[in-house]
C-alpha cells in the first residue's frame, strides 16, 4: 500500500458503502463483490482479476477497525485541505511537497515533518506486518556456451552451471539470524527516499541506508552480511533453438536470478560459440560444401554423389563443360530456419589435378593437348587487358 492509495483510492466506493456502514455491511458487501469477481470465476478475465485485487484491498483496511480508524483520519487530513495542488491543480494535478521528507519526519520525530499522532498514523498504515516495499525483479545472467555444428544447425539442449544471487537460505532472505529484521527508518520500509528537484516534483532514489529493500537487519546474518542474498549455484537444461549462428546472443526470459518478495525472475542471456566442420560450412540458413571432380567429370559431364550434414547423400547431375569454381544448389538440404523449414546446401565444384600420372594418363593428355593445340584460352584474357 503507497502513499499514493491513500490520495486517490476510496475504499467505501470500491466496495460500494456508505462512509458509516457498519462491519456487518462492509463484510456482506465484499463477499458480494469477491464472488462476483474471483478468478477462479472468470478465468483469463484481467479485468475482474484487478477488481479482485481492490476489492481485497479495501476490505483489508475496512474491515479492521484501527485500521479504518487511521484510514478515515488520513483520508480527512488531505480532504481538510492538509495538501494543496502544486502548479498542475486539480484531481490528478502534481503535489507541490515531498512525501518521502514527509513521511521520514513523521517516523523520526525531526524538525520539518509531522511528528506525534500522524507518524502513528501512517507507520501503522504502510508498515504494519512488516515492509510494504514493492517486489524487485530478479537480475539478469549471461553465460556461455559451446555448440557443435551439427548441434548448431539442428538444435540441442545442453546443461548450464550457473551462479546467481538468490535468497540467503540461512536467514530465509531476512538478512537476520533471527529473521526478525525492523523497518528501515530513512526510508519507513519503503525502499526508496525523495528529494526535491525544483519546480514542484521530487525524484526518487533507491534508500542509502538499506539499498532499497526496506528492511535493516539488528543481527546481521553471518552468510550473507546481511544482505539477505547470497550466491547460488545451479544447473539447468537449457534448449538452444536449431539455427543458431557463432556469435548470437539468445535471451531465455525468466531464467535468470530468481526476484525479491515474489517479483518476477531476471532473464539469462547465452552466448553461443560454435565449432567449426572439417566439411561444411554456414552461409545464413544455407550450408556450404566445397566437393571435388574429375577433368573428365566436369568436361564431360556425369553424377556425383554429394555428403549431407546428418542425411543421406544426394547426386548432383553434373552438365557437360563444368567449370571450376561453379555452385549449384540442393534445396532443403541447408540449415534449419525459425519457421521449420530448411535452407539449401550450397555445392562448388572443385577440379582435382592428380599428382602423379601413370603412362596411360599421360599418353591421353598429350594427345588431348595436341588436339586442342589450336585454342588459347587466355587469348580473351590478354584482349581485354589492352582494351583497358
Amino acid at each position: 500500500m503507497s502513499t499514493k492509495d491513500f490520495l486517490e483510492k476510496d475504499y467505501y466506493k470500491v466496495l460500494g458503502v456508505p462512509k458509516d456502514a457498519t462491519e456487518a455491511e462492509i463484510k456482506k458487501a465484499y463477499r458480494k463483490l469477491a464472488r462476483e469477481n474471483h478468478p477462479d470465476a472468470n478465468k483469463g478475465d484481467t479485468k475482474a482479476e484487478e477488481r479482485f485485487k481492490e476489492i481485497s484491498e479495501a476490505n483489508d483496511v475496512l474491515a479492521d477497525p484501527k485500521r479504518r480508524k487511521e484510514y478515515d483520519d488520513a483520508r480527512a487530513l488531505f480532504g481538510n485541505g492538509g495538501f494543496r495542488p502544486g502548479p498542475g491543480g486539480g484531481a490528478g494535478g502534481s503535489f507541490n511537497f515531498d512525501l518521502g521528507d514527509l513521511f521520514g519526519g513523521a517516523q523520526g520525530g525531526g524538525g520539518g515533518g509531522f511528528g506525534g499522532g500522524l507518524g502513528d498514523v501512517f507507520g501503522g498504515l504502510f508498515n504494519r506486518g512488516g515492509t510494504r516495499t514493492q517486489p524487485r525483479r530478479g537480475q539478469d545472467i549471461e553465460s556461455e556456451v559451446s555448440l557443435s555444428f551439427t548441434e548448431a544447425v539442428e538444435g540441442a539442449t545442453v546443461p548450464l552451471r550457473m551462479s546467481s544471487s538468490a535468497a540467503c537460505k540461512t536467514c530465509s532472505g531476512t538478512g537476520d539470524k533471527n529473521g526478525t529484521p525492523r523497518v528501515c527508518p530513512t526510508c519507513v520500509g519503503t525502499g526508496q527516499v525523495s528529494h526535491g528537484s525544483g519546480g514542484g516534483f521530487s525524484l526518487t532514489d533507491p534508500c542509502p541506508d538499506c539499498k532499497g529493500r526496506g528492511l535493516i537487519p539488528e543481527n546481521p546474518c553471518d552468510v550473507c552480511k546481511g544482505s539477505g542474498r547470497a550466491t547460488s549455484s545451479r544447473t539447468m537444461q537449457v534448449r538452444i533453438p536449431a539455427g543458431v549462428s557463432d556469435g548470437q546472443r539468445i535471451r531465455l526470459r525468466g531464467k535468470g536470478a530468481p526476484g525479491e518478495r515474489g517479483g518476477p525472475n531476471g532473464d539469462l542471456y547465452v552466448v553461443v560459440h560454435v565449432d567449426a566442420h572439417p566439411v561444411f560450412g554456414r552461409k545464413g540458413d544455407n550450408l556450404t560444401v566445397t566437393v571435388p571432380v574429375t577433368y573428365p567429370e566436369a568436361a564431360l559431364g556425369g553424377e556425383v554423389k554429394v555428403p549431407t550434414l546428418g542425411g543421406p547423400p544426394v547426386t548432383l547431375k553434373l552438365p557437360a563443360g563444368t567449370p571450376n569454381g561453379r555452385t549449384m544448389r540442393a534445396r532443403g538440404k541447408g540449415a534449419v530456419r525459425k519457421d521449420g523449414t530448411r535452407g539449401d546446401l550450397l555445392i562448388t565444384v572443385e577440379v582435382s589435378v592428380p599428382d602423379e600420372l601413370g603412362d596411360k594418363a599421360r599418353e591421353a593428355l598429350e594427345a588431348y593437348r595436341e588436339a586442342t593445340a589450336g585454342r588459347d584460352p587466355r587469348a580473351e584474357l590478354f584482349q581485354a587487358a589492352k582494351g583497358a
